[in-house]
């Protein structure tokens, strides 16, 4: 009997350079990499979404449609994939749901094949648009449930959101662990409970982060229980707070019943690649190697430091101990939402607030938001006292509908905005580029002619950057003290 084939998504192009060094890499030192990975084997080339569209804006004024169409150039045998968050798109607010169509379409028309459509909540409701909208275009829809730890996920719960997804038609369904918190035996459980209630033909996918030391058994129990394609990275940009080893895995699986059929002579060529690049962004690595930490305290590597730097800013870097010991506090009064962008950030400063300035004297805008349901529904209750609080502080009402329910039709007004800017093309991608970030675009913009920049260089020459946002800051509007407090996060998905 012939070993069963796993498909493989490489991660290299996108979120692995995303979790080790903050989305820096240029794409001129991708470029050369991309022959082989197009003739690997792979299964999908993960490539875009994410954080992309923020660094390659705010730091190597590079336009991130550019970049789409130059991999789908560059890699015509292979199925391009991105990350999606949903109504959020690559943002940090819901989108009206023409917005939606409009990014979905876009997005396949400059090359995107397969698309990753999940949600911080985990709630059904701000994924259905996404995902009707890449079918809609002929895209392939993975439906994507977000793996996170508390009295109330269950294996039963996860298996139940996957039958939701796939009543939503989706091609795959994808079991995103952002943090390195699923361990063998519940990915076993999920899998085979997911291919025993709805059938084995349902292709699961399984995304893992190697943060804590456990998820490459983690895989080799997913392959086990029956699960078809695994995500991982060329070793030169693996582990740390980024994925398992690609040429691990290949390895791994050797006398089993299963194999990947990759070309590992052109795996070692891309390794090679890689290993020559990723010195050049040494300064912007994140120093975590293993921390097993994470299984007690929920919290994400990513939102870690983000925390740290809140803290250093403030003067009080001594009291992060106290604030890993808040955010359980918080999850649990804000319904456990998952730890991912954005409910990562909302929940860790909203614990950076309480442990500075006492439980709840300020609340920021976006917790509050959290609290009434403007970013969806939560697996469990939330706290009524803060509810009541929230509604005070922000004049708005608890809602149960769909937030995107609210919005009104704002395309017109979108590309209205986008007309004003200096050196906008015309295009609806520019359009898009501007209502995802509307701080960061018109900027880019103007000096999108002076072509992309590298900020990657050579080692010797590397000098530390100290509390540098590294993404898409947010702005909490609250006055303490008679200012206004501006918060600096970074997406961990």
């Amino acid at each position: 009997m012939s070993p069963r084939k796993i498909g493989v998504t490489e991660v290299a192009l996108r979120d692995a350079h995303q979790s080790l060094f903050a989305t820096r890499m240029a794409l001129e030192d991708m470029v050369a990499a991309c022959d082989d990975i197009d003739k690997a084997g792979f299964w999908s080339v993960e490539c875009w979404g994410g954080a992309t569209f923020d660094a390659c804006i705010r730091f190597l004024n590079e336009d991130p449609w550019k970049r789409l169409r130059t991999f789908r150039e560059l890699m015509p045998n292979s199925r391009l994939q991105m990350l999606l968050r949903g109504q959020n798109l690559l943002g940090y607010r819901h989108y009206e749901d023409m917005v939606v169509d409009k990014f979905v379409e876009k997005s396949k028309e400059n090359g995107m094949d397969v698309f990753r459509v999940f949600d911080a909540l985990n709630d059904p409701r701000n994924l259905e648009r996404a995902m009707t909208a890449v079918k809609k275009v002929g895209g392939h829809a993975q439906g994507t449930i977000c793996y996170t730890v508390s009295p109330l996920h269950d294996v039963d719960g996860y298996i139940k959101l996957a039958g939701q997804l796939l009543d939503m038609g989706a091609d795959s369904i994808a079991l995103k662990d952002m943090a390195a918190l699923l361990k063998p035996q519940p990915a076993y459980d999920i899998i085979r409970g997911v291919k025993d209630t709805y059938g084995d033909d349902v292709q699961i996918n399984v995304h893992c982060h190697s943060t804590t030391g456990v998820t490459l058994v983690t895989l080799m129990k997913a392959i086990e229980a029956g699960a078809d394609v695994v995500d991982t990275a060329i070793s030169s940009l693996s582990l740390g707070p980024g994925h398992n080893p690609t040429e691990s895995l290949v390895e791994m699986l050797e006398g089993t019943g299963y194999t990947t059929d990759l070309d590992m002579d052109r795996l070692i060529k891309i390794r090679d690649h890689f290993k020559t690049i990723r010195p050049k962004y040494r300064e912007f690595e994140s120093k975590t190697l293993v921390d097993t930490n994470i299984f007690l305290s929920q919290i994400p590597g990513g939102m870690l430091s983000n925390m740290e730097s809140q803290l250093q800013a403030q003067g009080a870097g001594d009291r992060i101990d106290e604030v890993m010991e808040e955010v359980p506090r918080v999850r649990a009064a804000a319904g456990y939402p998952p730890l991912v962008t954005p409910s990562s950030q909302i929940v860790g400063t909203q614990a950076v607030f309480n442990v500075l300035m006492g439980s709840y004297k300020v609340m920021t805008a976006e917790f509050a938001d959290l609290m009434l349901g403007y970013y969806g529904e939560c697996i469990g209750e939330r706290d009524p006292e803060l509810i009541k609080q929230a509604e005070q502080q922000t004049k708005k009402q608890q809602i149960t509908v769909r937030p995107a329910d609210l919005l009104e039709p704002e395309w017109d007004t979108l590309v209205s905005d986008a007309e004003k800017l200096e050196g906008f093309d015309g295009t609806d991608e520019d359009v898009l580029t501007n209502a995802l970030f509307p701080n960061v675009a018109p900027g880019f913009f103007k000096t999108r002619p002076d072509g992309p920049k590298n900020v990657g260089v050579d080692p010797s020459k590397q000098k530390k950057r100290e509390n540098e946002p590294v993404l898409e800051p947010i702005t909490y509007k609250v006055s303490v003290g008679g200012r206004t407090q501006t918060v600096h996060v970074e997406p961990a998905e």
